[in-house]
């Protein structure tokens, strides 16, 4: 018979659960803009500025963008060079670690391509489950 020390002491010698690697993903990018901004950095190969990116993800505005970018710069994504001239030159460029996602990215652009109309749609496209039942009829009120 176990007794609640012998409980605790067992639990207490498990390892704590793994975290969904997908969840802290969505956690590192999160934000409306976050995805889609990181993509434009990627694919321009290079440094862009401010105005030119804020076009690229029209209809963003610009404290969001602003928002978005000190994100994604905090969390290693993003990096940001300053030009000491006047008026302030700002350029963003994808970090060789965020360059790693253009895969990734890419799978999920072309699944979108294939699908994402039909996800999107009032009524959904999905098959019904069928139970051998008639469905339930619906209520005049």
């Amino acid at each position: 018979m176990s007794t609640p020390a012998s409980k605790a002491s067992a639990t207490e010698a498990l390892p704590p659960p793994e975290s969904c690697p997908l969840v802290e993903f969505v956690t590192l990018v999160s934000g409306k803009w976050a995805i889609p901004l990181l993509y434009r950095l990627i694919i321009s190969g290079g440094p862009i500025r401010f105005r030119e990116l804020q076009r690229a993800a029209h209809p963003i505005t610009q404290k969001e963008l602003t928002k978005q970018l000190r994100l994604l710069e905090t969390r290693g994504l993003v990096h940001r060079t300053v030009y000491p001239e006047m008026p302030p030159h700002v350029e963003y460029e994808a970090t060789p670690v965020a360059r790693q996602l253009l895969g990734s990215l890419e799978s999920i652009a072309a699944w979108m391509r294939t699908y994402g109309r039909s996800l999107h749609s009032e009524k959904p496209a999905a098959p019904r489950l069928t139970t051998g039942h008639p469905p339930p009829e619906k209520s005049k009120a």
